[in-house]
């Protein structure tokens, strides 16, 4: 009895985490908007290169926070069962609403990945 009520409580309380998170989506995903619009505007007037970097690096960083925050809002949907019963998962993943928020963390990790492979200015070693 023991386990089966601390894995339920561990449950409740990665849930109440995941729901907290999954509320600043919203914000972060404008974060993501601005951080976007940054960079462009860097690149769009010849900006140095250290400072491409920069921006590149806070663009990385508002992803990560978005799609981490993305993730838990799909978590939050499935529900606090779906902690600990994987076909209980299964099931609620395949809910329209769930596959919704699965398909924005998705791209959210897609655009992520693109712009780690590609959009971060590299900076070059100085010699000392």
């Amino acid at each position: 009895m023991g386990l089966a009520k601390q894995g339920t409580s561990g449950a409740r309380e990665a849930l109440a985490a995941d729901r907290e998170r999954a509320e600043s989506l919203p914000e972060l995903l404008r974060s993501v908007a601005r951080a976007e619009e940054e960079l462009e505007e860097a690149r769009s007037w010849g900006a140095p290169v250290e400072e491409l970097h920069q921006r590149g690096v806070a663009l990385d960083t508002a992803l990560t926070e978005a799609m981490r925050a993305a993730y838990a809002r799909e978590r939050v949907l499935v529900g606090s069962k779906g902690y600990g019963d994987r076909i209980y998962r299964r099931k609620r993943l395949a809910r329209p609403q769930v596959r919704e928020a699965t398909r924005v963390a998705e791209r959210l990790l897609t655009a992520r990945e693109a712009h780690r492979l590609h959009g971060i200015q590299r900076v070059p070693r100085q010699a000392v």
